[in-house]
C-alpha cells in the first residue's frame, strides 16, 4: 500500500514539472478570430492574458480575405505595411514567439490597421532561477557607532539614531525556502526511497529462482 502512495506522488510530481515547461497556444480574438471588429478589443484581449517565451498565436483568417503582418513600433502605429518584418497571408497562420518583449501586428488589408485591426503583445522575460539574498537587518556603522550629544542647558538632549520598529506595511525578509517546500522534499526522497527498495527487492528475488 505505501509502494503503491509513493509511486502516485512520483507521477503526479513528474506531470507537475511537465506541465509546468509546456508552452500555450493562444487564439487571437476566440471564436471571432482575426477580424476587424472582434467582440472583445484586441487591447483586453492581450491584457488579460499572459505570454511567455515559445507560447504560439494562431490567426484564424480565410486567405484572400485578410493578412497579418509583424511590423515594428513606429510602423504599427502609422499602420505602415509596405515594409513588415514579417508577412503572414495563407490563412490560419502561426506566429511563435521566439523572445520576449513587445511584438506588433497589424492586418495587411485594406485600411483596416487604421480602422483598429492591430494588436500589441508583451512577451514576459524568462525569469531567472537564483533567488536575492535577504537584507540584513544589522545597523550600519552611522547608526551603530553614532555619538551621543550631551545635553546642553537651553537645548533638549537630541535622541540617538535607531532603527524604525517594524510595521504590518513593512516588507518581510525574503526566506530561502518554506517549510512546506521542505516537507514536500522530505516526503518525496521517503517515497524514492521506497519504490526503489521495493525494486530492487523484486530483482534480487527474481534472480535468485
Amino acid at each position: 500500500m505505501e509502494f503503491q502512495k509513493c509511486l502516485v506522488i512520483l507521477v503526479l510530481s513528474l506531470m507537475g514539472f511537465l506541465g509546468s515547461s509546456q508552452s500555450y497556444k493562444f487564439y487571437v480574438g476566440g471564436r471571432d478570430g482575426w477580424v476587424l471588429k472582434p467582440s472583445e478589443p484586441y487591447s483586453h484581449w492581450a491584457e488579460r492574458n499572459r505570454f511567455s517565451v515559445n507560447d504560439t498565436l494562431f490567426f484564424k483568417y480565410k486567405k484572400g480575405s485578410d493578412s497579418v503582418l509583424v511590423v515594428n513600433k513606429e510602423n504599427y502605429f502609422n499602420c505602415n505595411t509596405s515594409s513588415p518584418i514579417q508577412s503572414l497571408k495563407e490563412g490560419d497562420s502561426e506566429f511563435k514567439f521566439e523572445r520576449s518583449g513587445p511584438f506588433f501586428f497589424i492586418s495587411g488589408f485594406g485600411d483596416n490597421c487604421l480602422k483598429g485591426q492591430r494588436l500589441i503583445i508583451v512577451v514576459l522575460a524568462v525569469r531567472s532561477k537564483t533567488h536575492p539574498a535577504p537584507p540584513s537587518l544589522s545597523p550600519s556603522p552611522s547608526q551603530s557607532q553614532a555619538p551621543i550629544v550631551p545635553p546642553s542647558s537651553g537645548n533638549p538632549p537630541l535622541p540617538s539614531p535607531s532603527l524604525a520598529p517594524w510595521s504590518p506595511h513593512s516588507p518581510a525578509p525574503a526566506q530561502s525556502s518554506s517549510p512546506r517546500f521542505q516537507n514536500n522534499l522530505v516526503v518525496l526522497g521517503s517515497c524514492v526511497s521506497v519504490v526503489v527498495s521495493v525494486l530492487l527487492g523484486g530483482f534480487v528475488g527474481s534472480s535468485i529462482f
